[in-house]
């Protein structure tokens, strides 16, 4: 037997996007979205409409912007959609009298292989803990988040050039692949969700804050690139050199580096390459921005400016 589906989807960002599209393409009855409210942004302060909303709105579905979503408004709002499954993809952390509204149960999809990386930035902080693995993964809702019965598991190689922008184009297709095939499996009654096993192994991903993007030059090489790439291009990883702040997008490993200075120490010709010490080897500096300029090459940036070494 099928079920007659109902769908709630919730989502945001353009990450989400690519999952509400596949339910559309594939004829499934999204009867409302729900997402994030419009902001005010750039120097005009326009409005600016949510990814989701943008594409909701062309492909004609309701949509919902609560500012609260524990409001007898809308939830009354949302109870007049009669959904029976609800799929929610990069929002906000639900009240349980949301996600337990629907027959059929919500269902989240997470950027990680779930139990690891629990949090608001999997994708980030896989990268820079140098996993060679990452995954997209479905399961459904429960109080503590990204800790619901598992569904389904997607696996994803992180290759050695991925950064942060390359692996969140990997995964946002990735998961519109796997939240679809967990539709399908719900619409057929063949889903077996199983408990998380958290163990000792078991790493997180909090957010991500500008703090949390300074390089520490203390570090060797390797871990220090893979700070760098987890971060690029955004929030982009950050360092002050002499006395000037710079973001940092793209960097090679010198690990046979012959310097002996501390980590941290400049070095440059300052007309074709940029190196900076760590505690084991050194990084070269490909594409960086200064604090009031463009991002640019590394041999752009030094026509104009020099270091001191």
């Amino acid at each position: 037997m099928t079920q007659d589906l109902r769908i709630v989807f919730m989502g945001t960002p353009d990450f989400a996007v690519p999952t509400l599209q596949t339910l559309v393409e594939h004829k499934y009855n999204v009867v409302a979205v729900i997402t994030a409210p419009d902001k005010p942004a750039g120097r005009g302060q326009k409005l600016n409409q949510s990814p989701v909303k943008e594409y909701a709105v062309a492909q004609g579905i309701p949509v919902l912007q609560p500012t609260n979503l524990k409001s007898e408004a809308f939830l009354e709002e949302l109870r007049s959609y009669r959904a029976n499954l609800q799929i929610i993809v990069a929002f906000r952390m639900l009240p349980e009298v949301v996600w337990a509204m629907p027959a059929l149960g919500s269902f989240n999809i997470h950027a990680s292989l779930l139990p690891q990386y629990r949090g608001a930035a999997p994708i980030n902080w896989a990268i820079i803990n140098g996993e060679r693995e990452t995954g997209v993964t479905s399961f459904f809702l429960k109080h503590e988040i990204d800790t619901g019965d598992l569904i389904y598991q997607e696996r994803v190689p992180i290759l050695e050039e991925d950064d942060f922008g390359s692996l969140y184009e990997k995964l946002k297709n990735k998961g519109a692949e796997l939240a679809l095939r967990t539709v399908q499996a719900i619409e057929r009654n063949e889903v077996q969700p199983q408990p998380q096993v958290v163990s000792a192994e078991t790493k997180h991903a909090p957010k991500i804050f500008k703090d949390t993007c300074e390089i520490y030059w203390d570090q060797p090489a390797g871990q220090v690139h893979n700070f760098i790439r987890g971060l690029s291009p955004y929030p982009a990883a950050w360092t002050r050199l002499n006395g000037k702040t710079f973001k940092v997008f793209k960097v090679e490993t010198l690990e046979d580096a012959a310097y002996t200075s501390a980590p941290g120490s400049i070095h440059t010709d300052n007309k074709t390459f940029l190196h900076i010490q760590t505690a084991a080897g050194a990084i070269a500096l490909l594409d960086l921005q200064m604090e009031g300029k463009k991002r640019m090459p590394v041999q752009d940036l030094l026509r104009g400016y020099s270091f001191d070494v």
